[in-house]
């Protein structure tokens, strides 16, 4: 089920489709219940264009985002769009730096505030490896030390240097960055973390945590990747179930 475009809007299909599938994750996060009232941001970058971006309207709701209010951003946070909406300085600041300076690996960002990867990120030892989950990402994630709200470009250089290679950065005491070249697999990727740091503050309430031995780890990565590569792009069929899931509740974001 795909609505077309108003013949006035002005972008290319791919935009548009584009516009549609992070309009479709704003409302599955929504969903799931990671938003954070008018706060926090998924943001791709457009394909084909420089430095230019598509993130929430700053004063909606998720599951007020469509995919013609979504804003069109460069880099500086100037609105190269037709939204005439705001846009979350802390959001544009953050994520136009991943989208500049990363490339392709970066082409798909989330930045979320749920309890669990709080929880998480506020812990000493981070996300231990106590449960399937934790396993897939340890020795695959980033830690950046607490500098208060991110509104300042210099702490752009100091996030990208902690990030390393992965593709998950934990921001100590505030909540993590997640990104993948695709919607979908940033998607699936935050979905799998979300339930790790979910178990885990589960399981540490219990008291003494079973450890997974590094050796084990190593095995269940191996292997995690041999099933990846027979599923088709990561996420993609998540990421559609979830949309026909939403598309039962509202399809309103199509539009």
């Amino acid at each position: 089920m795909a609505t077309q475009r108003k013949a006035d809007f002005p972008c290319t299909d791919e935009e548009w489709k584009l516009r549609q599938d992070l309009a479709a994750c704003y409302r599955i996060f929504d969903h799931l219940g990671w938003g954070e009232s008018i706060y926090n941001h998924i943001s791709v970058k457009i394909p084909g264009e420089d430095d230019t971006f598509l993130i929430n309207p700053f004063g909606l709701m998720y599951d007020e985002v469509t995919a013609s209010n979504l804003v069109k951003i460069d880099v500086e946070g100037n609105n190269v769009g037709p939204s005439q909406y705001p846009v979350n300085k802390a959001g544009f600041t953050q994520h136009g730096y991943f989208h500049k300076h990363l490339g392709d690996r970066a082409a798909a960002i989330c930045h979320v505030h749920t309890t669990a990867t709080m929880a998480v990120c506020s812990h000493k030892g981070g996300l231990l490896p106590t449960n399937f989950y934790a396993c897939n990402f340890q020795g695959q994630i980033g830690y950046h030390d607490f500098e208060g709200v991110t509104v300042r470009a210099e702490e752009g250089e100091r996030l990208v240097e902690n990030l390393g290679q992965h593709s998950i950065l934990m921001l100590r005491n505030h909540g993590p960055v997640v990104m993948d070249k695709t919607i979908p697999g940033m998607f699936v990727k935050m979905w799998a973390l979300q339930r790790a740091c979910e178990i885990q503050v589960a399981t540490l309430g219990m008291g003494d945590p079973l450890f997974v031995p590094d050796e084990v780890v190593a095995v269940h990565q191996r292997d995690l990747h041999v099933v990846g590569e027979q599923g088709g792009p990561a996420g993609a069929f998540d990421f559609e179930a979830w949309k026909r899931r939403i598309d039962k509740i509202d399809t309103s974001w199509r539009n």
